[in-house]
């Protein structure tokens, strides 16, 4: 089984609140599969994660940092891409707190527009009280490690 590295970000704004895009698969290999993730993607040829991070972030979102610190956390889990492979997922994260919660699609691929149709900042108790599928499973500890 392939190894796919992945970049994820905690994207924070003052209020607390993480930056979660919600996915919604039709028509590939996750067809009907409905959840929301944090930003962030695959670590390309070459590039750190730390790298991978900085430029996930500015093409997901239009944030630009030059730095995103150090790995708060680490996921490794096996997972289905939607074109139906299925590789073991080394995600690492990172914490970026932004100022900003304006977003642009600008930098987005056309799987990433069409999968990825809303986003919304979340609260902690908005989290814990969701019936939604949110992944990380860990994400409150995680941003309240942050």
């Amino acid at each position: 089984m392939r190894q796919r590295n992945a970049a994820r970000l905690l994207v924070i704004n003052p209020s607390n609140e993480v930056l979660l895009f919600r996915f919604q698969h039709q028509g590939d290999a996750l067809d009907g599969r409905d959840y929301w993730a944090t930003p962030g993607g695959g670590v390309e040829e070459g590039e750190s994660f730390e790298a991978a991070a900085v430029r996930e972030l500015r093409e997901e979102t239009g944030l630009q940092v030059d730095d995103v610190g150090t790995c708060v956390a680490e996921r490794n889990f096996t997972m289905m891409l939607p074109s139906g492979e299925t590789v073991l997922s080394v995600e690492r994260y990172y914490v970026v707190r932004s100022r900003y919660e304006q977003l642009t699609r600008d930098g987005w691929t056309a799987d990433e527009a069409r999968v990825m149709t809303e986003h919304k900042w979340w609260s902690v108790d908005e989290l814990q009280q969701t019936r939604e599928t949110v992944w990380p499973e860990r994400l409150i500890e995680m941003i309240k490690s942050a």
